[in-house]
């Protein structure tokens, strides 16, 4: 793309002066007298850029490029299109099932013993907070469980689609409802996971991700008739995060 189909000063004068992540743009004044704009305009500019994540512009340090990540973009445009209509969600969701799936093989055999460590770890939080009294949502467990499969992944595409994917569940509560049963039955499947990526079989991991991901479409207790649930599995009903 020609530099000139940059919508933006600012980004503009990034690439064309080829500034690297850590590098400062000139001040306000001086950017406004370099490209002929007026300061609340400059100003303005900046703010969008922040927006993004591609400069962080603090007072008395100036402005300062970042490293480039798509997650602030990919998240501000996806929470816009959910607060439009939430809807789109199920678009979103349905992309980033297949960038997992797609990204599952190259993304694992990256992974550590540290890694796989840290995977275990987290199931096993999750489990305990399921049975904890009360019992407590393992949301931050089931984020940081799927990003980490991915973590080692050099695309930034993917990681800020996938960054965003959960920032989007997160703040607008989109979630299926199930009995708690039905929710151990989603951690069986992390575990089941993890543990085929610890034993080098990935394409096992693979095929319990896909299942996970369908099991969400199911409705719990429609095919089974007199299934034997405890008081508390009746009454509590818990969101269940894909």
């Amino acid at each position: 793309m020609p530099r000139s189909d940059l919508d933006s000063d600012i980004l503009r004068y990034i690439v064309e002066h080829q500034l690297r992540p850590g590098e400062r743009l000139p001040t306000i004044n001086e950017l406004s007298r370099q490209l002929g704009v007026s300061v609340s305009k400059i100003r303005e500019k900046l703010e969008v850029v922040r927006t993004l994540g591609l400069v962080q512009v603090k007072p008395r340090t100036g402005t300062q490029v970042q490293d480039f990540s798509f997650e602030s973009a990919a998240t501000l445009s996806v929470l816009y299109a959910l607060g439009l209509d939430r809807a789109y969600f199920s678009d979103f969701s349905t992309l980033r099932q297949h960038i997992e799936l797609s990204f599952w093989h190259e993304a694992v055999r990256q992974l550590t013993p540290d890694d796989i460590a840290y995977l275990r770890q987290l199931v096993t939080r999750a489990r305990t907070k399921l049975h904890h009294h009360p019992i407590e949502v393992p949301f931050e467990e089931h984020r940081s469980l799927h990003l980490a499969f991915f973590k080692h992944l050099q695309n930034p595409f993917v990681q800020g689609l996938l960054c965003a994917y959960w920032e989007a569940y997160q703040a607008f509560g989109l979630a299926l409802y199930a009995e708690l049963s039905y929710h151990r039955e989603v951690w069986d499947y992390h575990e089941r996971m993890v543990e085929c990526v610890a034993q080098g079989d990935f394409e096992g991991g693979r095929q319990a991700l896909a299942e996970h991901m369908n099991l969400l479409r199911h409705v719990p207790g429609q095919d089974k008739q007199n299934t034997a649930q405890s008081p508390e599995e009746q009454t509590l009903i818990f969101r269940v995060f894909e």
